[in-house]
């Protein structure tokens, strides 16, 4: 044990609550995050605790650790903190995410997992005094608030990136400019490629000389095939493995498993679709990876990544169409997924919006890539800072 780190308990430490029971129909529309053990599952008009506040799993999945730093409304599902004793909020969430693996242990529950506050307070443990809270604290918040600013980041390129291709190729405006003699605001070798005018084609509006074509006459498209169960493993051996929707993120996968024999690759770039339910989840691969029945790859013929992802996602819609199709659960088949009818623009057109929209689809492909690794610095930190092993930078701080 580090020198100024005390014995004591967790309950000495921090003092915790059952949640509140609350439904869904008893829930009012508004800016208040209800956590449950999953994390926000919702929003409500009212708060039962003010922030910042740390939250843990209670029943159902045992083990989950959320900071909250606005008020908020812990679940029943879940225990928060009641009362930190005058230690750091932050420092007590990070305190129990290193807990964590411990936490699941203490599970109570029989057919459901259940955690019992009375079994987390008197567990022994070892405590710094508040300065080195704050020094830890500072450390780790600093990475997480990096991958958190990050994950903004992101979430506005995707949104410009989207509003271009719906500007083009869902709305036509540049077409509607054109046709009533307005500039389109797009460079005048972009907007030389669009039309001036639409036509009719099969009952709907459609810029002239374009097309409503199946899927399959634009996009190549590949069905995962998922390897021999033994092949499975969870220690990095072999090749990153996406069974379906479970294993996808915001537009990026998250490795669960791994595979020594893939029987299916998706390549880097190429748009994953969840084929079994839910029916049409999109992300993109950053990764040669393999790729299980649950997911499709998906490809336009010109090469282009950002004009299939953006293209996924725009008849994200009709793929849901297809989830109460299947026999056990919902799934679309190949037939199905290549006979989905998509407007088709030229190619040159899709090699132009490439051109635009792949930039910013990279700033967000290493925003990605650093979150990633500053999530790995952190969570080799953790321990060591939890543990007081690491004291040196803490002193500095």
């Amino acid at each position: 044990m580090q020198e100024k780190w005390i014995e004591t308990t967790i309950g000495e430490q921090v003092t915790l609550q059952r949640g509140f029971d609350i439904t869904r129909i008893e829930q009012s529309l508004g800016k208040i995050p209800v956590v449950s053990s999953g994390g926000i599952s919702s929003f409500h008009d009212k708060a039962q605790v003010t922030g910042p506040g740390v939250v843990l799993g209670r029943k159902g999945v045992v083990g989950s650790v959320y900071y909250i730093e606005s008020d908020y409304w812990p679940h029943d599902t879940t225990l928060w903190v009641k009362d930190f004793h005058g230690n750091d909020p932050r420092f007590v969430y990070y305190f129990f995410k290193n807990f964590a693996p411990r936490l699941a242990k203490l599970d109570v529950g029989s057919a459901n997992p259940t955690l019992n506050r009375n079994h987390v307070h008197p567990t022994e443990t070892i405590w710094p005094l508040l300065p080195t809270q704050h020094a830890i604290a500072r450390i780790l918040g600093s990475l997480d608030d990096k991958i958190e600013l990050n994950h903004q980041m992101n979430e506005t390129l995707e949104a410009m990136a989207r509003a271009i291709f719906q500007s083009w190729f869902v709305d036509f405006d540049p077409v509607r400019a054109k046709a009533e003699g307005r500039d389109t605001g797009l460079p005048p070798e972009i907007a030389a490629l669009f039309p001036d005018g639409f036509e009719e084609v099969d009952g709907r509006e459609m810029p002239r000389g374009w097309s409503v074509k199946p899927l399959s006459d634009s996009f190549d498209v590949r069905m995962g095939q998922s390897p021999p169960g033994t092949t499975y493993n969870e220690n990095g051996e072999g090749i990153s493995f996406f069974q379906g929707r479970t294993d996808f993120g915001f537009r990026y996968p998250t490795v669960r498993i791994f595979c020594t024999a893939p029987t299916r690759f998706a390549e880097v770039g190429d748009t994953l679709v969840s084929v079994r339910a839910p029916v049409g989840d999109i992300n993109l691969t950053t990764e040669k990876c393999c790729i299980g029945r649950g997911v499709a790859t998906v490809r336009h013929k010109t090469g282009s990544r950002s004009f299939t992802y953006y293209q996924m996602l725009s008849i994200k819609d009709i793929f849901a169409l297809f989830e109460s199709e299947g026999t056990v659960f919902g799934s679309i088949a190949k037939t199905d997924f290549n006979s989905i009818e998509c407007i088709t623009p030229p190619d040159e057109i899709v090699k132009k919006f490439e051109a635009v929209a792949f930039p910013i689809d990279q700033m967000i492909e290493n925003n990605e890539q650093q979150s990633r690794t500053l999530a790995k610095i952190r969570d080799a930190l953790l321990p060591k800072l939890m543990s007081g092993e690491i004291t040196a930078v803490v002193k500095l701080l």
